[in-house]
C-alpha cells in the first residue's frame, strides 16, 4: 500500500494522471516544481492535499490551488453548478418561510381551535389519549414480566 510519494523537481512534463485519483492512503503526496498542467483529478485524497504538494508547477489548476482552471465559471458536472452563478434565493426563502408559518398557524388553529370549542370533541380526544398511555403502559408491564421470567430460568 503506497503511503508516500515524492515526485518533485523530476521534470516531470504533461497531465496528472486520472489513475492518482484512486490513491486512497497516501498521506504524504509531493508533485511540486515539475512541469505538469491541465486540471488536478477530483478525488477527495487529491484535493486534501497542501497547495504547496502542487508549487512549481504553473500549468496546473483546480482545487486545491487557487488557480481556475478554463471553464470553472460553467457547469462542470450535468446538474452541478460550481457557485459562481449569482442565485437569488432571497424571495423563494423569504416566501417557502411565509408559507411555513402560515401552514403551522392554520394546522394549529384548526386543531387547537376545535378542541376549545367543541367540547364533545375534547373529551374524546383526552380520552382517547389517557387510552394510549394505559396500553402502552400495559404492554410494557406485561413485556417486562416475561423477561424476568425468562432470567429466571
Amino acid at each position: 500500500m503506497l503511503e508516500s510519494l515524492d515526485l518533485s523537481r523530476n521534470q516531470i512534463s504533461g497531465r496528472i494522471p486520472s489513475s492518482f485519483s484512486s490513491l486512497n492512503f497516501l498521506s504524504v503526496l509531493d508533485l511540486s516544481y515539475n512541469h505538469l498542467s491541465g486540471r488536478i483529478p477530483l478525488s477527495t485524497q487529491l484535493q486534501s492535499f497542501n497547495a504547496s504538494a502542487y508549487m512549481g508547477n504553473s500549468g496546473l489548476c483546480g482545487p486545491p490551488l487557487s488557480q481556475q482552471c478554463p471553464g470553472d465559471g460553467t457547469t462542470q458536472y450535468p446538474g452541478v453548478t460550481t457557485g459562481t452563478e449569482n442565485d437569488n434565493d432571497g424571495l423563494i426563502s423569504l416566501g417557502f418561510f411565509i408559507s411555513a408559518v402560515l401552514g403551522f398557524v392554520t394546522g394549529f388553529w384548526i386543531i387547537c381551535g376545535s378542541l376549545l370549542l367543541k367540547r364533545s370533541w375534547r373529551h374524546a380526544y383526552f380520552r382517547f389519549l389517557d387510552d394510549t398511555r394505559d396500553w402502552v403502559y400495559v404492554k410494557t408491564a406485561v413485556y417486562k414480566a416475561k423477561m424476568q421470567r425468562r432470567l429466571q430460568r
